[in-house]
C-alpha cells in the first residue's frame, strides 16, 4: 500500500512511499515515469513525506512507523541519508518543512503525543526541541503557516517576518496552534468543531492579504474551513462539506484558493470559495475513473 505521494517544487520528481518500508523518487518529466532511486532506511511502514524549498538542495523528509524521521539528500544525483531523528517512542505520523523564509526547519508529529521541531544550524547540524504531550492522544498532522510579512507593504525596511506558528491535528478531536515565543513553543489556540480523530489539517498559502485560513479533515467525516482575519485572536469555522465516510487528507493550491479532498469514499474533491463565502465542489475524481466530473 502506497501511503503518501508528494511532487517536488517544479512538479518534475514524484516522491512515493509505502508499507515496503521503501521510499521511491521518480522523474515524471515529458509524460514519463522513470524510477530513480528506491530509498530503504526504514523499519517499516513509511507513513508520510515531505519536500524541502529547493534552494536548500534537493531534500526530501520521510517518517513511519519505526519511529523515525530520515532525512534524505542528493548529491551529484545520487540519494542517500544524511539525517535521522529517533527521538520519538511511537509511530511517526506526520512531517512538514517550514516556510524557507524561517530556515531550515522541520515539524513532525507523533502517536506518542509529542512534536519535535527540527532546524539545521550555522554549525551544519541538527538541533530538536519537543512539544511533549501536544495532544491528549496521537498527534496524526502538522502544517506551517505561511511567513506572511506583517506590517505595512509600503514600508519593505521595517517589514518583519511574524512569529514562527503551525498548527496540528490529533486523536483527542482538537486543531491546535503552535506559535514560538523566546525559543519555547507554545500552544497559542484549540480549536473545537470535530468530534472523531483530526487525520489531516493544512494552513493555505497566503495570497497577500492579513488573512488566515486552515483545513481541517477528520473521521467524523466533516471538513471545516477556519478563518482568522489577522488582526485577532479569534478563528471561525465554517463546514465546508459532511462527506459520507472518514476524510484522510487535505491539500491546498499554491494560491491558496482551491482545496483538494481525499477520504474513504475513494474521491478525489475540489472546493473553491464563492463570492457570497460559501465553498463549492468544482470537481470529482471517482477511482477507477480516468476522466473528471465537473460539478
Amino acid at each position: 500500500m502506497i501511503h503518501d505521494a508528494q511532487m517536488d517544487y517544479y512538479g518534475v520528481r514524484l516522491a512515493t512511499c509505502s508499507t515496503d518500508r521503501s521510499v521511491r523518487i521518480f522523474d515524471v518529466r515529458n509524460n514519463q515515469q522513470l524510477l530513480v532511486a528506491t530509498l530503504k532506511e526504514h523499519e517499516g511502514p513509511v507513513w508520510q513525506l515531505a519536500w524541502a524549498h529547493p534552494m536548500y538542495g534537493s531534500l526530501l523528509a520521510s517518517c513511519g512507523y519505526d519511529k523515525k524521521v530520515i532525512i534524505w539528500k542528493e548529491t551529484n544525483g545520487v540519494w542517500g541519508k544524511v539525517y535521522a531523528y529517533d527521538g520519538f517512542d511511537s509511530s511517526v505520523n506526520s512531517v512538514c518543512w517550514a516556510p524557507y523564509e524561517h530556515g531550515l526547519i522541520l515539524a513532525a508529529g507523533s502517536s506518542d503525543r509529542s512534536i519535535s521541531i527540527l532546524s539545521y544550524t550555522n554549525e551544519g547540524t541538527w538541533e530538536s526541541k519537543k512539544i511533549i504531550n501536544a495532544h491528549a492522544v496521537s498527534c496524526n498532522a502538522v502544517s506551517w503557516a505561511p511567513a506572511i510579512k506583517s506590517d505595512s507593504i509600503h514600508d519593505t525596511a521595517t517589514s518583519m517576518l511574524p512569529p514562527k506558528r503551525f498548527v496540528s491535528g490529533g486523536a483527542d478531536y482538537l486543531v491546535k496552534i503552535w506559535r514560538e515565543d523566546n525559543g519555547q513553543w507554545v500552544e497559542d489556540q484549540k480549536l473545537e468543531m470535530h468530534s472523531d480523530w483530526v487525520r489531516d489539517v493544512a494552513w493555505a498559502p497566503s495570497i497577500g492579504i492579513q488573512k488566515n485560513i486552515i483545513a481541517s479533515c477528520s473521521q467524523d467525516t466533516c471538513v471545516y474551513i477556519w478563518t482568522n482575519d489577522g488582526t485577532s485572536s479569534t478563528w471561525t469555522p465554517k463546514l465546508l462539506h459532511k462527506f459520507g465516510d472518514v476524510v484522510w487528507h487535505l491539500s491546498w493550491s499554491v494560491t491558496g484558493n482551491i482545496l483538494a479532498v481525499s477520504g474513504g469514499d475513494n474521491k478525489v474533491s475540489l472546493w473553491k470559495e464563492n463570492l457570497e463565502g460559501d465553498w463549492t465542489c468544482i470537481s470529482n475524481v471517482v477511482k477507477g475513473q480516468g476522466e473528471t466530473a465537473f460539478k
